[in-house]
């Protein structure tokens, strides 16, 4: 993992941010704290003593990031005043958790089309010693049944009706899965994480280039009444970049959050709000009903994260619901097994002959995820372990399959005996995440992936209650179930809706450690839908497969696979790579795949951030 492999060192180019170009929001690195950070931590006063950081425009698109080194602390995440804001909490001596908490509620603020305390988020933590896994997923209110998303005639909603519906709205949890997080692992008073994003909800940010960009171009927020007094102005344009939002009802909520704990957003009037939000939606209500609400923060929200040997590291992330980590290590593990280049990359980019392999173990990752994985809360798994799917002599079973041409379609295999036979659930889209990791000064680890499912969510906002101005998304999570129950065989599909359960998810928040001494070496993940399995396994081949740094692997170019055709990041491969991949048998297309990749890696000098160029993140630290 040198970071010299590939070009100068990233450490030598990042040490003048504000010479980058088109990264200009790098200037409120000048003016977030002046803490040394070789002194030991202090006590942090009380309240935080938080300060708005300088925010000029920062340009939209592909924007090249320098990768970022710092000798102690160092926090990523999708948008800057989010990453200064976990900056601050660390320079006052907070946790990772701590500067993890005050990063989401930055982030319900200013990226509000990815994730918020209205939605729900998986949380990876390393103590030096214990490895923790929180689950803030949503869970279906006890009034959804597995015909929720059909209509009268029994037929699916079209996806787009089922998002934009108080039919889609999951129980949050992404409040009640970190305020169980911050009592284990926290530092600073629950209260002065909230202060950052109070204050900025309060006094107004300046529209960023990407939130005004999607703002403009999502066709059904202008019908929720909240947003669009908030975000447009009377001719329903979205307001221009730059201008300074304020958003007095989201400070209220989080205030009362702060001072009265996570328990007050689970009852009373901030509760009393989102149901009445969902169940008077105007053509498709929902069933969401105080009970879920407040039944919600009384559950453990520990789970025993999965591990994966691969090479010399030690790959770890989520069980089910989430199927990120046993898609990624199937992928990984069956390309382990093929008699592919050990270094495929040409000219910058990978090779058609290793993207053929990559590819069709993509296919057969797929087809297990499909079948199998869901809520183990009501899915038993196959072969009555989910690590069945990454057994040794099954990854090499499926490895087989892998021939020289394109299979098409790959079926499920079979790891092992299952109680019921499973449908296979057909593709849906998701998309609307965040990605934060985070290593703090005592080298605790946080790899957090955040979400309300589609950009925006359901497209409904409450304003808890306070009758202010604004408010927070509430999450389209029900949409990440099988819109059918059965598949087209009459079979069960694993993932359908029933009352109480979390749907499958793709995050895939990782922290990977060294094979042999056990030590923390990176944290890293994605937003992007399915595609999430994609853009960290790439992530992860670059930085511990092909020696690139996590700035470098980051920057490769996006390659999907979801069982059917493959999708190439446009403009990022050679013509002949798409024409050779075709000649194998491929369906290729080329498409934007806007990943969002926030990693933090452990190097001999300290540590070393990178930050997707094709999203708003960056990287700060000391």
């Amino acid at each position: 993992m040198s970071p010299t492999a590939h070009g100068p060192s990233p450490f030598h180019r990042s040490r003048l941010r504000s010479e980058i170009p088109g990264l200009l929001l790098l200037l409120i690195l000048s003016s977030a704290g002046c803490q040394d950070p070789d002194a030991p931590a202090a006590e942090a006063p009380t309240p935080l003593a938080y300060a708005i950081p300088e925010q000029p425009e920062m340009a939209t698109g592909y924007v090249e990031k320098p990768g970022w080194e710092f000798p102690d602390f160092a926090v990523a995440a999708a948008n800057p005043l989010a990453t200064d804001a976990g900056f601050q909490i660390l320079e006052a001596g907070g946790t990772a958790v701590d500067a993890a908490v005050a990063v989401q509620m930055v982030l319900t603020l200013v990226e509000p089309q990815s994730s918020g305390i209205g939605g729900g988020a998986f949380l990876l933590h390393w103590d030096g010693d214990e490895l923790a896994a929180y689950d803030g997923r949503e869970v279906a209110p006890t009034g959804a049944g597995e015909d929720l998303f059909l209509d009268e005639d029994g037929d699916p909603l079209p996806f787009s009706q089922a998002v934009s519906s108080g039919l889609s709205v999951g129980v949050p949890g992404t409040i009640a899965m970190l305020r169980t997080a911050h009592e284990r692992h926290g530092h600073l008073a629950w209260a002065d994480l909230f202060r950052p994003a109070i204050t900025l909800a309060s006094e107004g940010f300046a529209l960023s280039p990407r939130l005004h960009g999607l703002l403009a171009g999502d066709a059904s927020l202008r019908n929720d009444p909240i947003a669009r007094a908030l975000y447009y102005d009377e001719d329903g344009n979205p307001h221009p970049v730059g201008y300074s939002l304020r958003n007095p009802a989201l400070a209220a909520v989080l205030e009362r959050v702060a001072q009265e704990g996570a328990d007050v957003f689970y009852h009373g009037p901030i509760a009393q709000d989102m149901v009445s939000r969902v169940r008077n939606h105007p053509e498709r209500p929902g069933t969401l009903a105080l009970e879920d609400l407040a039944a919600y923060p009384e559950q453990d929200f520990r789970r025993e994260a999965i591990c994966t040997p691969w090479r010399t590291y030690r790959l770890c992330g989520f069980p089910p619901p989430s199927s990120g980590h046993l898609a990624i290590m199937q992928i990984l593990g069956i390309l382990e097994r093929l008699e592919l280049p050990p270094n495929p990359l040409v000219a910058g980019v990978p090779s058609a002959q290793w993207l053929h392999g990559y590819l069709e173990a993509s296919k057969l990752a797929f087809a297990d995820r499909n079948q199998y994985v869901a809520d183990p809360d009501f899915v038993d798994p196959p072969g009555e372990a989910w690590e069945s799917l990454l057994a040794p002599e099954y990854l090499e079973e499926r490895a087989r399959l892998v021939g020289a041409r394109s299979m098409g379609t790959a079926q499920a295999g079979d790891p092992g005996a299952v109680a019921a036979a499973l449908g296979v659930q057909g593709t849906q889209p998701d998309g609307g995440t965040s990605h934060i990791s985070i290593v703090d000064r005592d080298g605790n680890a946080v790899s957090m992936t955040t979400t309300i499912e589609s950009g925006f969510g359901s497209r409904i906002m409450s304003d808890g209650g306070t009758g202010l101005a604004g408010g927070f998304h509430l999450n389209n999570e029900l949409t990440d179930f099988s819109l059918s129950p059965r598949d087209e065989e009459g079979r069960l599909i694993a993932n359908r809706v029933e009352p109480g359960k979390r749907p499958r998810s793709s995050m895939s928040p990782t922290l990977v450690f060294d094979g042999e001494s056990g030590d923390f070496l990176a944290s890293v993940g994605s937003p992007g839908g399915a595609a999430i399995i994609h853009y960290t396994a790439k992530a992860l081949l670059g930085m511990l497969a092909w020696e690139l740094n996590a700035q470098e692997a980051i920057d490769l170019p996006n390659f999907t696979n979801f069982n059917g055709p493959s999708v190439l990041e446009s403009g990022g491969f050679p013509q002949e790579v798409l024409d050779a991949l075709r000649s194998l048998g491929h369906e290729v297309r080329e498409g934007d795949l806007t990943s969002g990749l926030q990693a933090i890696q452990r190097l001999e000098e300290g540590l070393f951030g990178g930050a997707d160029p094709r999203r708003e993140g960056v990287v700060m630290g000391g």
